[in-house]
């Protein structure tokens, strides 16, 4: 638990800081560090941050139950996971009329990632890695409501990429990736 526990340390403290980090240039980190060396330092706390949950996350596993999920968390799980995937990859590709109504997709992303996830299950290393993320996604969307946005032509390539690709990996987490990557198959027979 505590390598899952310092892992969210660091990496929250990383998407922290960059929330609430200033913008103006004479006391902005990205641009008195400059945009390469910035991005370095963010991305490499934030891997290993990842990396050490992922690894925690593992390494907890038989673990305590805090509660018992509603027998139906799986299935609005598996619901809310089609616009979650849709959302993360608005917020990537090419801008789009998802990615222009939604202002924060990946914020969004997370939050309906974290939320099911906690629907379904209820054990300890979960509740914290899930938990964790759901508060940063809550605190980051009221953090990030009045930042500027980009002002540019909603393109529909945009979303069209979005939902065909996000649905497109949402169908191979649902049948493959989730069982291969995590350990846990989505589709369990009998539910």
């Amino acid at each position: 638990m505590y390598f899952l526990i310092f892992g969210c340390v660091i990496f929250f403290a990383v998407h922290f800081y960059s929330a609430f980090r200033s913008r103006q240039p004479a006391t902005d980190a990205r641009v008195r560090l400059g945009y390469v060396r910035f991005m370095m330092l963010y991305g490499g706390l934030s891997a290993l941050g990842f990396v050490l949950m992922i690894w925690g996350y593992g390494l907890a596993r038989p673990s305590p139950l805090l509660y018992q999920p509603p027998a139906w968390g799986r299935h609005v799980t598996m619901a809310l996971m089609l616009p979650a995937m849709i959302l993360l990859f608005a917020a990537y590709g090419p801008r789009g009329r998802i990615k222009q109504m939604t202002k924060h997709p990946m914020v969004l992303a997370v939050l309906l990632w974290s939320l099911g996830h906690l629907l379904a299950n209820g054990e300890l290393n979960s509740v914290v890695l899930f938990g964790s993320f759901l508060v940063y996604g809550i605190i980051d969307w009221f953090a990030s409501i009045g930042r500027p946005q980009p002002v540019q032509k909603p393109n529909t390539f945009g979303d069209l990429y979005a939902v065909l690709v996000g649905g497109a990996v949402y169908y191979l987490f649902v049948k493959y990736l989730h069982a291969m990557i995590i350990g846990v198959p989505v589709l369990v027979s009998g539910s």
